[in-house]
């Protein structure tokens, strides 16, 4: 606990410089005074939940990656494992999923969002609306996640996928394109 608490103070100084950001605008942001954050920073006051939370806030991550208690952890569910790879909530999600080699009887759901994923290994089958289609490794698909939808192994292996979620209307923009 108090390796936690001694590296609050670099963990802080270190989010605001990452994002390019001075005391004084950081102080502007959470109405903490520039002195208490430079002291929380050097490790010169103790940080509390009043002074994390709105530090949190203005760098828009979570508590616990503020602090570095919690380190991503891949969650398992019957026939998959999902590993995120993003924290920032409310914001474009990424996440590892690897589907074990059952086919599984589709069940297509519908929610808000927008998703993109990519097949990294094996088979993978979408289910989108009317259609049904196998994904080979390096394609992509793409679509709004209000169709009915589902995906999964196609059950001749497992199936690694990189997928990234994104809130309705917040869609992966491509900058660069090969010709």
């Amino acid at each position: 606990m108090e390796d936690i608490i001694a590296a609050v103070g670099p963990r802080l100084r270190h989010f605001r410089r990452q994002r390019n950001r001075t005391l004084d605008e950081l102080s502007n942001a959470t109405g903490i005074s520039i002195s208490t954050l430079s002291r929380l920073e050097s490790g010169q006051r103790k940080a509390t939940l009043e002074l994390l939370l709105p530090i949190a806030r203005a760098h828009r991550v979570p508590l616990d990656e503020l602090v570095g208690t919690a380190p991503l952890q891949p969650v398992t569910r019957s026939d998959r494992t999902v590993v995120p790879l993003t924290r920032q909530p409310g914001r474009l999600q990424s996440l590892k999923m690897i589907f074990d080699a059952a086919r599984r009887e589709p069940e297509p759901r519908t929610h808000p969002g927008h998703e993109w994923f990519c097949v990294l290994s094996g088979k993978g089958r979408l289910v989108l609306g009317e259609h049904d289609v196998v994904l080979k490794a390096g394609e992509v698909a793409e679509f709004d996640t209000r169709i009915p939808h589902w995906f999964g192994s196609t059950g001749e292996g497992p199936v690694e996928i990189l997928s990234m979620f994104g809130s309705q209307g917040e869609r992966i923009r491509v900058r660069a394109k090969t010709r």
